[in-house]
């Protein structure tokens, strides 16, 4: 985890404007979600801040994309609107784009990656949206959109590298800090760029000291590499698929490096915590990305200590079966959850006696494995791995202290 730290210097002129983003928010207002952003006594109390959420995961398509997305189709001229417009995306801004596409009539392409999830298809062409497979990466899809747009006459809509989208963005500090004008930091999830632009101008009109704050994912650092002047590798499976951009665009770079003083990074562990306590305390489902600002409390909290900290929960669009694990996960790190293994005899009632150890301590079994051929024991010996549910990380120890009491060999399978 790093700290970037730059020298913040005005824009001349400005690309985009409060002015551009209070127009913003009258434009898309009647035909949005007025997301809450509400007070977090129990992630201030575990984080030393005080903490409030903005639940953007509550607009229709579970994500801010649809500010900015709508915010550009209103804008686009009345042929502009009838040719249509293509975009190249896999996750929220194809949704966003998508589904205002429909509701004001406008003919929406999207290009996806060949790899892309069956499901975030189905949910594009629900939207009403044409759907186009190309290429194996992002960079694939996005060229093959440009040319499809020059072909038919198609605007493209970028997701973060316009003016009118990073405006749309913007409209979600407008109105956390009319809500909680008490904010005096903002920890915003960086991508490509185009939302932590669009709030760090609203915010710094309203505030010209507020504290903002980027969070990158450490394995795509690009926007972080960017402002250091370092080569950093962006690439890996990351939990916040969202903010996994390579290359920030040029015009966000510029505004970053303009107005943001400090990047900070965030590892996989504490993007897989901030989602599972966020889904624990505050009984709200996020996506990776939308972990990420609460991931920068839990990875740096000198940083945010005392601070009254906006943090927004960008989206909610996660697989389901990854929702299940990083939530497993994080049961097997706080010792609620643990895989035993345990070198036993092989004779009736050996198991019998293990069993009855686990009745003692209060453990429950829920599943077992024996291993007899794949080991290195010998051949009247075997290992027994077994997957239990204790109430935290002390009554694990119990339970581990009373198998070894009792003469057994036990080692824990860890988790990375």
């Amino acid at each position: 985890m790093a700290t970037a730290e730059a020298t913040l210097r005005p824009m001349d002129p400005p690309a985009v404007t409060v002015a551009d983003i209070r127009m913003a928010h009258e434009r898309i207002a009647p035909s949005i979600v007025r997301t809450p952003t509400l007070y977090s006594k129990t992630l201030s109390d575990l984080t030393g801040a005080n903490v409030w959420l903005k639940f953007e995961n509550l607009q229709f398509t579970a994500a801010y994309k649809e500010r900015g997305a709508l915010n550009k189709l209103l804008q686009l001229t009345e042929e502009e609107k009838a040719r249509g417009v293509i975009a190249a995306s896999a996750g929220n801004h194809a949704q966003g784009l998508a589904y205002n596409g429909r509701r004001l009539g406008i003919p929406t392409t999207i290009v996806m990656p060949r790899p892309t999830p069956t499901v975030k298809v189905q949910q594009t062409e629900g939207h009403g949206a044409e759907v186009i497979q190309i290429g194996e990466r992002f960079d694939d899809a996005q060229a093959a959109a440009y040319e499809i747009a020059a072909q038919r006459g198609l605007t493209f809509v970028h997701p973060f590298d316009d003016p009118a989208i990073i405006a749309g963005q913007g409209t979600v500090a407008l109105e956390m800090l009319e809500d909680v004008p008490a904010i005096d930091t903002l920890a915003i999830p960086i991508g490509g760029g185009g939302l932590i632009s669009g709030c760090t101008i609203a915010a710094r009109a309203i505030n010209p000291d507020i504290d903002v704050v980027g969070v990158q994912a450490e394995l795509y650092p690009s926007m972080y590499a960017e402002m250091n002047g370092v080569a950093l590798p962006t690439e890996g499976d990351t939990l916040a698929e969202g903010i996994a951009v390579k290359v920030p665009g040029k015009l966000t770079r510029e505004i970053v490096r303009a107005l943001v003083k400090d990047i900070v990074l965030v590892n996989e562990r504490d993007l897989e915590k901030a989602l599972a306590l966020l889904l624990q305390i505050e009984k709200t489902v996020v996506e990776g990305a939308g972990a990420a600002g609460l991931a920068a409390l839990l990875a740096h909290p000198q940083r945010f200590r005392g601070r009254n900290v906006g943090l927004v929960l960008t989206g909610g669009n996660i697989d389901t079966r990854l929702l299940a694990n990083v939530l497993l996960r994080d049961l097997a790190r706080s010792g609620r959850l643990a895989r035993l293994r345990i070198v036993l005899q092989d004779r009736p009632g050996a198991l019998y006696s293990v069993a009855k150890i686990f009745q003692e301590q209060n453990a429950n079994i829920l599943e077992l494995y024996h291993q007899r051929i794949f080991t290195n024991l010998p051949a009247k010996g075997l290992t027994l791995d077994v997957e239990c549910e204790t109430r935290d990380a002390d009554h694990l120890d119990r339970l581990v202290a009373g198998l070894v009491a009792e003469g057994y060999e036990v080692s824990r399978v860890e988790l990375a």
